[in-house]
This record gives C-alpha cells, structure tokens and sequence, in this order.
C-alpha cells in the first residue's frame, strides 16, 4: 500500500518525499560556499584558509547536528526536530550577516557552528523519514533525497550571486536565513513516521545479509564494532577530493583563466553533478551492492582530481563535475549502507555518527587545500586527496558486514543494550 493511516488520516508515502524535497534544497546552500568565499576575501583581506574556515565548520557541525537530531527524532518525532533545525539555520545564518574584517570568529560561530546544528539536525531526520516509508526502495530514495540537496546550490546560486551584486554579501546572508525557516516550518507539516511495522502493498523484505532480521543496533552498540570505525574513516577519506574543490570552485576557474563570472558557472557544475551523482549511485547501489559502489567511486575521485593539475579553461568544469559526481555518490551511498549495517530503527541517529567522519574530513581536507593555495601549491592539495582516495578504497575492500566477519549473532548480542528486537 502506497498510504498508511496516522491518526485518522490517510497520508500518501509520497507527501513526506516531496516535502523533505523542499527542506533538502534549502540546505543545498552549504555547496555554494564559493561564492560567498570570493566575495569575503575581496571584502575583508582574509586568508583562503581563513575564508574556507566558515564551510569546514559549517561541514563539521551539521555532521554533529545530524546526531542530535536522530536521537531527538526517534525520542519525540520527526516535525519537532524540523522545526526546531530549520529555527536554528536560520538563525545562524542571520546572524553571519553581523561579522567584521576583524571578527573572522563571529561567522565562524554562527554561520558555522549555529547554521551546521540546524542544517545537520534537518538533514538526517528528513532521510531517515523517507526510508522508512520506502523500505522496498532504500537506495532510490536515499539518492532522491539527498540529491535535492545538491540541486539546491544550484538554485540558490541563482538565487545569491544576483542578491550579493544587488543587496552586498552580508545582507544576501539574512535574505536566505529568512528563505530556510520559512520553508522548513511549512516542510514539517508534512513530514510523518509511517506506522510500526509498515510495507508497502506487495513487497516482502528479503533476508538481510548484513543482519539478523528483525536486529537492529543502536548507537551504543554501533560504535563498539569495528565496522563502524571503518565505516566512518572510509567516509572521511572519501569525500577528501570534494573538500578540495567544493569551497575553492571559483577560485580554482579563475586560476585556470576563466573570467569571474565564468568561474562562477564552476559552483552550479559541481552543485549539479553532486545532484545527480547521489540520486545515479544512490539506485546503482541497489543493483550493484553498496560496496562495489563505493568501490568504484572512491577509484573515480582517485583518478579524477589530480587532473585539476594540467586542465584549463572550460575543461576544469569537465573534471569538477566527475569529482563532485563521485563525492555526490558517497553521500548518496553512506546512508542506505549504514542501516544495512546496522538496522533502520535508529538509523538517523547511527548515520549521524557515520558522518562524524564526514565532519573531521571537512575541517582537515578544507584547511589543508587553503593553506596549500594560500602558498601557491594547490596541486600538493590535489595528490594528497588522491592518495587519500586510494587508502580509503584500500580499506574499503577489507570491509564486511558485522556478521560476516567473524561475529555470530551471539556476539552482537553482547554489545547490551545496544540492540532492540
């Protein structure tokens, strides 16, 4: 069946998905990183480590928000935590609007550290609504949902860039603040936990390889097997190739000889095929096993970035697009994987925990690349997230399910707590 009853009212599994459509393209600004850092260089003399620092943290919280907001989720429901997520972003990003030349600190803390709690506390809750409504169709609707997000930055590109000519970067930061609590406020009407135990008309799960059916591990009992630790630094490996690009687009056409107005065109590449590479490799997951999938997409930004090095011109959009393609796929792959692993009754939370690792990568590929560019050696940056890429595959290929690597159920049982039948 395609509705369920909540309450005494039918609800389509299709009106949470479009609602959690419309939040997820609000957080898509988190990729349009670049525009803003161009124009706050040029405005108050920073660094590019000093200006890429506002995105690493903003990267960095919402991994930790999406912790928060799993558990607040399965403790409360879903609506609540949007709302309050979407208050927050918002806030965070009103705020920004305040900083000085020498208050770096201040959009640190609230474009970072405030906004990356609302956005990540929205984002996991919104995903693991949606998968519970489509457990017939994990791995779709995971890329469906989380690709959203990346055509978000297209939209709101076109939203900003004229904003920031018309109203000045600080004012285009109140703007979309306002933008993201109003949608977020609507969004949460909409979005509703099916009912214990609900299926869709015809579908019967098959016998999961990962798991006992019916055992599902919470985060207590995730974070004491060591396929969570390799999980999570896999993550944090992988997405090193999109750490070093996504803020410094802009930068990185400019420095390839495109004009400024055509290195802006170098954000909407890398917000479009970070779209699409999470709703393609999202359904490929499902046809191919999430392992292969990684496999091949950690090998495709492996090889992908260090060409940065040699292109110029047009063709650096060409080779921006294959990282942010395969970055989308990680993203797009990562939360299905996870509840394979380790169970859907908490997996927003679980996920949440994953993509710490997610967050840590933010923080040390971001600065990195800017103290790199700072001295006039980006493509040190470049082979150092191609070295990254391939360890992490390297460690990937070793990774198998909790009960296929030597832990009998009986093992998993003893993680305590941990597990709910």
């Amino acid at each position: 069946m395609n509705h369920a009853t909540i309450g005494e009212k039918p609800v389509h599994r299709l009106l949470p998905v479009l609602a959690g459509v419309a939040i997820q393209l609000c957080l898509g600004t988190a990729y349009i990183w670049g525009i803003f850092q161009v124009e706050l260089i040029a405005r108050f003399g920073w660094s590019q480590a000093t200006a890429a620092l506002p995105f690493s943290l903003l990267i960095f919280f919402m991994s930790a928000g999406c912790y928060i907001g799993g558990r607040f989720q399965d403790k409360f429901s879903p609506r609540p935590v949007i709302r309050i997520g979407g208050a927050v972003l918002g806030l965070g990003f009103v705020l920004a609007s305040l900083t000085t030349a020498a208050t770096p600190w201040w959009i640190y803390l609230t474009y970072g550290v405030i906004g990356g709690l609302g956005m990540g506390t929205t984002y996991t809750t919104t995903i693991a609504c949606c998968q519970k409504w489509f457990p017939d169709k994990r791995g779709l609707i995971t890329g469906c949902i989380v690709s959203t997000l990346g055509f978000g930055g297209i939209i709101f590109t076109n939203v900003a860039a004229p904003l920031i000519r018309r109203r000045g970067v600080m004012e285009t930061f109140i703007w979309l603040g306002l933008i993201f609590v109003i949608v977020c406020l609507a969004g949460a009407q909409f979005i509703k936990n099916p009912p214990p135990g609900y299926r869709p008309a015809g579908w019967t799960p098959r016998q999961a390889k990962a798991r006992p059916a019916g055992l599902d591990l919470a985060t207590a009992g995730m974070v004491r097997t060591p396929q969570f630790f390799l999980v999570t630094l896999t993550l944090m490996l992988a997405c090193s190739a999109g750490f070093m690009v996504i803020p410094y687009a802009k930068t990185i056409g400019i420095a390839g000889g495109l004009s400024p107005e055509a290195a802006t065109g170098g954000v909407m590449i890398i917000s479009l095929f970070n779209s699409g590479g999470r709703l393609f490799w999202g359904w490929i997951s499902d046809k191919l096993g999430r392992k292969r999938t990684v496999l091949i997409l950690l090998v495709l930004a492996a090889v992908s970035i260090p060409l940065l090095m040699v292109v110029r011109s047009w063709s650096i959009f060409a080779v921006m697009a294959l990282v942010a393609f395969a970055y989308g796929g990680f993203l797009g792959v990562f939360p299905s994987l996870t509840a394979d692993f380790f169970g859907m009754a908490h997996a927003a939370a679980n996920y949440g925990m994953v993509l710490l690792g997610f967050g840590f990568g933010s923080i040390i590929f971001t600065y990195v690349a800017g103290i790199f560019r700072d001295t006039g050696r980006f493509g040190a940056a470049f082979i150092l997230a191609s070295f990254a890429s391939l360890v992490g595959a390297a460690l990937f290929w070793f990774l198998k399910p909790p009960l296929l690597s030597g832990q009998p159920a009986g093992s998993l049982e003893s993680v305590g707590e941990g597990i709910d039948r």
